[in-house]
């Protein structure tokens, strides 16, 4: 079969892609902030005592379900697409917070010191560089969302259109 069968099936898949990937991956990240603070709401997370153990300074009886709520909150504002700068932001600042764990505790996220080997726990907040990269993809669209809100008028199919 030459290539050149194959190119409308490409075509139309990447048509798709572009309509629909960016509202998966939103989606996809409002699913995951709501459902892990959901978990630190109803104290019920793996995760209390890591949150704890490196936020030491304050008492995780109340900051690890605030910090639930705050999750929750930014994963309903990217999923009903509301103050999506603002929440992307506070998004992006929760991310980077998750990474205190590799400098505060070393000794729990990398196997003997070494930070090639990761723990479990090492992974779990590792992944999170693939969540931060969401974020920033999502974030990359909000403008053209906007743009395409105030003209009124349907975009060429190549944009991005279901931020």
């Amino acid at each position: 079969m030459r290539m050149s069968r194959l190119v409308p099936i490409d075509d139309t898949i990447i048509r798709f892609l572009r309509r629909w990937s960016i509202t998966v991956l939103r989606v996809s990240i409002a699913v995951v902030f709501i459902w892990f603070g959901a978990l630190k709401v109803f104290d019920v997370t793996p995760v209390s005592d890591l949150v704890a153990d490196t936020v030491y300074w304050v008492d995780p009886e109340w900051f690890v379900p605030l910090l639930g709520v705050f999750e929750i909150v930014v994963g309903a504002s990217l999923l009903a697409r509301r103050a999506l700068r603002i929440m992307l932001g506070l998004f992006a600042l929760q991310m980077a917070g998750t990474f205190l764990v590799l400098v505060l505790q070393p000794d729990v996220a990398f196997q003997d010191g070494n930070p090639f080997l990761l723990t479990v726990e090492g992974e779990f907040v590792i992944k999170n560089l693939v969540l931060l990269s969401a974020g920033m993809v999502v974030g990359a669209t909000v403008r053209r969302r906007e743009a395409i809100a105030r003209s009124g008028s349907s975009p060429p199919e190549a944009t991005f259109t279901n931020v």
